[in-house]
């Protein structure tokens, strides 16, 4: 019961915290360095119950473990809501979406903005975009980037998911040569395996046929 009531005093401190901190948002608008530091509290404070092998002091420890994962999980939004607004400044093409999930960034690339019809070739005005996001990757260097290519399912199951391994492979490819270290970049297609929206359309099939970037934080 003790460490319940802890673990409840040390959420409402850090939304107290960030109350003050941000005093014109709504509730409803808990921006993502807000978010991050009352999950990263939430974490914190359970690994400071459990790694007390003595209990003796269990109480201290969740608040310490509480107040050391706010401030990691409020750094980690911080710099992904700062990362988030420079992104979708520099990319500009329309159909291109930024999306701030709150542990990572997506970028999401319509296959129609990066590609011709079954073709791996990245097109010229979509790698003006691709530096751009490599420039934004090098300003922000503490995180690892997953590209991933999908398609719709129109075609073989084998040769979708060689098309969307190419392309992402190509998208990876523009990445590196815009300067971000190969090493931060892993490439997979998931061919047809995780659409969107229905494949019974031709809209939804257009929301399918895409590349996703990424963008995971260290730390």
């Amino acid at each position: 019961m003790k460490t319940r009531i802890t673990l409840l005093l040390a959420g409402i401190g850090l939304m107290a915290l960030g109350a003050c901190t941000e005093t014109a948002m709504q509730p409803s608008e808990m921006s993502r360095t807000q978010q991050g530091a009352l999950a990263g509290a939430a974490a914190g404070a359970i690994y400071g119950a459990v790694r007390d092998d003595d209990s003796s002091d269990r109480g201290k420890d969740v608040v310490k473990g509480a107040i050391a994962g706010g401030i990691a999980g409020g750094a980690v939004g911080a710099v992904l809501d700062a990362q988030a607004r420079a992104l979708q400044a520099q990319v500009t093409t329309p159909g291109v979406q930024v999306v701030n999930t709150g542990s990572s960034l997506n970028v999401i690339l319509p296959e129609g903005v990066l590609f011709a019809v079954d073709s791996a070739a990245v097109s010229g005005p979509a790698q003006a975009d691709l530096y751009a996001v490599a420039r934004n990757l090098q300003q922000y260097p503490n995180s690892t980037v997953q590209v991933v290519g999908h398609t719709d399912d129109t075609g073989s199951a084998a040769y979708n998911q060689t098309l969307s391994q190419q392309r992402a492979r190509s998208v990876a490819n523009i990445l590196a040569a815009g300067g971000v270290s190969p090493t931060r970049i892993v490439a997979v297609g998931r061919g047809e395996a995780q659409p969107i929206a229905s494949n019974s359309t031709a809209a939804g099939r257009a929301q399918n046929r895409r590349v996703e970037i990424i963008i995971l934080p260290n730390g």
